[in-house]
């Protein structure tokens, strides 16, 4: 069984320790148990208004969005195709005119 990757930041550095995984870049450690529970788990991502979201939603932006590390702005309204869901603190993996994002459901609607 290969190692899975970190729930808290996402990254694939993790190592494991006895019975526990731990990941370097966050310092997060949890049991080897506990990732056989999650996986039984369906996640169920929300957009702003509780609707469900799955991969291959189409979605609208619903407040202006600053790129961190850029000068770019998603603007109000901006309709983004074929989202993906992952996981992490910012759930939704999509492009929009070509670049990469990875946005919150909490700043999105259901097209």
């Amino acid at each position: 069984m290969p190692i899975p990757a970190c729930p808290v930041c996402a990254m694939e550095h993790t190592y494991q320790d006895e019975n526990l995984y731990i990941c370097p870049d966050c310092t997060h450690e949890w049991e080897m148990d506990e990732v056989a529970d999650n996986d039984n788990d369906e996640r169920v991502v929300q957009d702003a208004h509780g609707s469900p979201l799955t991969n291959g939603d189409a979605v609208f932006v619903i407040k202006d969005l600053k790129v961190k590390g850029s000068s770019t702005i998603l603007k109000k309204g901006t309709k983004i195709k074929g989202i993906r869901l992952i996981s992490g603190d910012h759930e939704i993996d999509c492009k929009v005119d070509g670049v990469s994002f990875k946005l919150k459901a909490a700043f999105l609607k259901k097209a």
